[in-house]
C-alpha cells in the first residue's frame, strides 16, 4: 500500500481513534430516558436495559473507531485487468442521524481497475465502515465511493445504495414501502454513459426485493 495517501484515507474515513464510548455515561443517559418516559428503570425487565443499550451502541457505532488502513491490511494487489468489477447486494444497517432510528438496505459497488484490485471481502468492510455510525444515506454513498477511489485510483467508481428508513416507516408519513436510492459516480462511470448503463443494467438484472 505504498502508493496510497494514508492521511487522505483516514481523513475520508473520519477515523476517531481517541474517542472511546463513555459506557457509564451512556448507561446513565438511558436510565434518565426511561425515567422521562415514565417507566421504572428498577423493574425486573429494565434492570439491565441501560447496560444492554450502551453495548448495542458500541457495536452499531463501531465505524468511527475502525482504522481503514488496518482494515484493508495490504489486500490491494497488482493485476492486469481493466474490465468492470461489481459487488452487488451488500447488506448494511445504519442509524439515521436525525432520529437515531435504523435504516437498512443494500449497496451495489463497482470499479474499473487501473493496475490494481482490492480483496473481495474488503468492499463490504468499507460499506460497514461508513454504515456503522450516525449517518444520512446520501453522505454514506459518497463516502464509500471516495474511499474506494482513494485506495485504488481506478478508472472509475460507482456506488448505488437502496435504503429503507424506519424514521419514515414508523413515524411521520408512515410509508412502509417507500425506499430511497442514492448514487455516486466517479471517473468513467460519470463521464461515459455506456459504462454507467452497463453497471446499472448489471445491478438491476435479477434484482430481488429487500426484506428485513
Amino acid at each position: 500500500m505504498d502508493h496510497i495517501d494514508e492521511e487522505k484515507i483516514r481523513e475520508i474515513g473520519r477515523l476517531l481513534p481517541s474517542l472511546e464510548i463513555d459506557y457509564p455515561r451512556l448507561e446513565q443517559a438511558v436510565q434518565q430516558m426511561l425515567d422521562a418516559f415514565g417507566e421504572n428503570p428498577k423493574r425486573h425487565g429494565l434492570q439491565h436495559t441501560p447496560e444492554r443499550v450502551a453495548r448495542m451502541y458500541g457495536e452499531l457505532l463501531s465505524g468511527y473507531r475502525e482504522d481503514p488502513i488496518a482494515m484493508v491490511n495490504d489486500a490491494i494487489f497488482e493485476v492486469t485487468y481493466d474490465e468492470m468489477v461489481i459487488i452487488r447486494d451488500i447488506e448494511f444497517f445504519s442509524l439515521c442521524e436525525h432520529h437515531m432510528l435504523p435504516f437498512m438496505g443494500r449497496a451495489h459497488v463497482a470499479y474499473i481497475p487501473n493496475g490494481c484490485v482490492i480483496g473481495l471481502s474488503k468492499i463490504p468492510r468499507i460499506v460497514d465502515l461508513f454504515a456503522r455510525r450516525l449517518q444520512v444515506q446520501e453522505r454514506m454513498t459518497r463516502q464509500i465511493a471516495d474511499m474506494l477511489n482513494a485506495l485504488l485510483t481506478p478508472r472509475g467508481v460507482a456506488v448505488v445504495v437502496e435504503g429503507l428508513h424506519l424514521c419514515s416507516m414508523m413515524r411521520g408519513v408512515r410509508k412502509h414501502d417507500a425506499r430511497m436510492t442514492t448514487s455516486a459516480m466517479l471517473g468513467a462511470f460519470r463521464n461515459n454513459l455506456a459504462t454507467r448503463e452497463e453497471f446499472l443494467d448489471n445491478i438491476s438484472r435479477g434484482a430481488t426485493p429487500m426484506r428485513f
